[in-house]
C-alpha cells in the first residue's frame, strides 16, 4: 500500500517521476487567467483564519458541502468562521475520490506543513495549527504568491475598471511578480440583462463618451482597450453560453442596439445577432492588439432561482450545458479568418464531450502565424479532476501536438490555489510517464523535459507574449 499523498503522489512509473520531480516540480508558475482581487496583492492582505483564506467565495466547497446536507447558515450564512471550518472537516472526510479532496490536503502539505488527514477528529487541530501559521508573515498575500513561485498573473477585470491596484502594484518594486489585467468584456455585451443600460452609464464615465448606438458602443470599448493595452493587458476573457453565429447586417445590429436603449425588451434572435456582432468586434481588436482571445463556454448558470435571489451568482448553482454547437464555433472562427482578423484563440468548453470536436475545429485554423495559434483550454471547472485533465490532455495528443499545449491555470479566487498546478503537472508526467514506459513514445531525456518545460510554463511565455525570461 502507498503512503497517503506523498511525495510521488499520483506518480506510478519510473519515468513519471523523474519527469516531475527533477523537472515540472521546479518550473515557475504562470497564472494567466484567475479571479484573484488585485486590491488584496496591493495591500498585502493578511488573513485572520483558514476560514477566510479557504473557504470565503469558493463555490466549489460550498457545493460540496451542500451536498453533504449542510445547513445554509454554515456555508454563505453568518456562522462563525470556525464553525464554518468544522463543517467542512465534515464534508472533506466523505469525498473519497473529489479533487477537493487532493487539493485541500496539497495545500495544508505546501502552505502549512500539514501531512496528516482533515476530518471530524482533526479539525480542532488542524484550525489551531493554521490560525497559528496564518499569524506568521510569511502568509500575506503576497507572501503566498512569492512562496509559490509564480511568475505572473492575470485577473479579471471589466472595461469600466479604472486599474487603479495593478497600476500600484506596478510601481511597488519590492513586489516582482507581474499581475496584470485581463479584459473581461461580458457586461458589455449582454444587452438581454435587465441592468444593461445602467451599466452603459458606467462605460460612458470609464470612456468619457455618449453611447448613443452600437457605434458609440464600439468606439467606447476600443478606448478602453487602449488604456488596458498601456496597462499590459495580453489577454481577453469571455464567459459566454456557447459560441453562437448568426450574422446580421450592421444596419439591422444598430436597430437591435436602439431597441434595447429604448428600454424594450430584445428577443432571443436579436440577442444572438447582436452578440455575433459584439464578438465579431471585439475579435478583430483583439487581432490588431495582439491579444489572446479566451473563450469560456458550456456553462447554464443560476438554476436555482430561489438561491439565487437569496445570495447572488456564483454561488455554486451553475451546471454543464449540453448546448454547445460545433458548426456555429467553427462558422464564427471562419468568419473571422476571411477577414484575417482571427486572434490567437483558447477554447474552453464545460461540456467534456466537447473535447475531440474542439480539437477537429483547431485544427482547420492553425497556421504559422503563431505556433498552436488556437488552443484547447485545461480542463475547467467540472473537468479540473483526474478523470477531466486525462481526458482533455489525451484528446489533445490524439487531435492536435500536445507538446505545444500552454498548460493549466487556477481559475481561483484564493491565494492558497497553486497547487493545482502542481496536481495538474503531476497527472501530466504520469501520463508522459505511462506512453514512454508503455514503448509509445520513446525514452529521450532531452526531448521529454522540452515537453514537461513547455506545457508547465514556456509554451504559455511565447504564446502570451510575456515579458518573462524561458526556463
Amino acid at each position: 500500500m502507498k503512503s497517503f499523498m506523498d511525495d510521488n503522489f499520483l506518480l506510478t512509473t519510473e519515468t513519471a517521476r523523474e519527469l516531475f520531480q527533477e523537472t515540472a516540480k521546479k518550473m515557475p508558475i504562470l497564472d494567466y487567467h484567475c479571479h484573484i482581487n488585485p486590491e488584496e496583492i496591493a495591500k498585502d492582505r493578511r488573513f485572520e483564519n483558514i476560514t477566510q483564506v479557504w473557504l470565503g467565495g469558493d463555490h466549489y466547497k460550498w457545493r460540496l458541502m451542500r451536498a453533504n446536507g449542510i445547513e445554509e447558515h454554515y456555508i454563505t450564512g453568518d456562522a462563525s468562521d470556525k464553525e464554518k471550518f468544522l463543517k467542512w472537516a465534515q464534508t472533506l472526510e466523505k469525498a473519497i475520490g473529489n479533487p477537493l479532496f487532493h487539493w485541500s490536503h496539497l495545500e495544508l502539505q505546501r502552505y502549512f506543513g500539514y501531512h496528516g488527514v482533515l476530518n471530524t477528529e482533526t479539525a480542532e487541530e488542524v484550525w489551531e495549527l493554521c490560525n497559528k501559521k496564518l499569524q506568521d508573515e510569511s502568509m500575506s498575500a503576497r507572501n503566498l504568491i512569492r512562496q509559490s513561485n509564480v511568475n505572473l498573473i492575470c485577473t479579471t477585470d471589466d472595461p469600466v475598471d479604472d486599474l487603479h491596484w495593478h497600476e500600484m502594484i506596478k510601481e511597488d518594486e519590492s513586489f516582482q511578480v507581474q499581475v496584470l489585467p485581463a479584459w473581461r468584456p461580458d457586461k458589455a455585451m449582454n444587452l438581454e440583462k435587465t441592468d444593461y443600460t445602467e451599466y452603459l452609464e458606467k462605460l460612458e464615465k470609464a470612456s468619457g463618451m455618449l453611447i448613443r448606438s452600437f457605434r458609440d458602443l464600439k468606439e467606447a470599448l476600443k478606448k478602453r482597450m487602449l488604456f488596458f493595452d498601456k496597462m499590459r493587458c495580453r489577454a481577453s476573457d469571455h464567459g459566454l453560453e456557447y459560441v453562437m453565429y448568426v450574422p446580421e447586417t450592421e444596419e439591422n445590429v444598430e436597430k437591435i442596439f436602439a431597441k434595447r436603449l429604448s428600454g424594450k425588451n430584445v428577443t432571443r434572435e436579436e440577442e444572438l445577432k447582436f452578440k455575433t456582432a459584439f464578438m465579431q468586434f471585439a475579435a478583430e481588436e483583439y487581432s490588431r492588439l495582439g491579444w489572446v482571445m479566451q473563450l469560456h463556454y458550456g456553462c447554464k448558470r443560476d438554476n436555482n432561482t430561489k438561491m439565487y435571489k437569496k445570495i447572488g451568482p456564483d454561488t455554486g448553482y451553475d451546471c454543464i450545458s449540453n448546448y454547445t454547437p460545433g458548426s456555429q464555433l467553427a462558422d464564427f472562427l471562419n468568419s473571422l479568418e476571411q477577414n484575417n482578423n482571427l486572434p490567437k484563440t483558447i477554447l474552453y468548453s464545460l461540456n467534456s464531450n466537447d473535447d475531440e470536436m474542439i480539437e477537429t475545429i483547431m485544427g482547420c485554423f492553425q497556421n504559422s502565424d503563431a505556433v498552436g495559434k488556437i488552443q484547447h483550454g485545461s480542463a475547467w471547472w467540472f473537468n479540473d479532476n483526474q478523470t477531466g485533465m486525462k481526458k482533455q490532455l489525451t484528446s489533445f495528443a490524439n487531435q492536435s501536438i500536445l507538446g505545444n499545449f500552454i498548460g493549466m491555470l487556477t481559475d481561483s479566487r484564493s491565494f492558497l490555489s497553486y497547487p493545482r498546478h502542481e496536481y495538474f503537472r503531476r497527472i501530466l508526467c504520469e501520463l508522459i510517464g505511462n506512453w514512454v514506459e508503455n514503448g509509445e513514445y520513446p525514452y529521450d531525456r532531452k526531448m521529454l523535459e522540452s515537453i514537461v518545460k513547455g506545457i508547465s510554463y514556456n509554451n504559455a511565455v511565447r504564446y502570451f507574449g510575456f515579458d518573462l525570461e524561458e526556463q
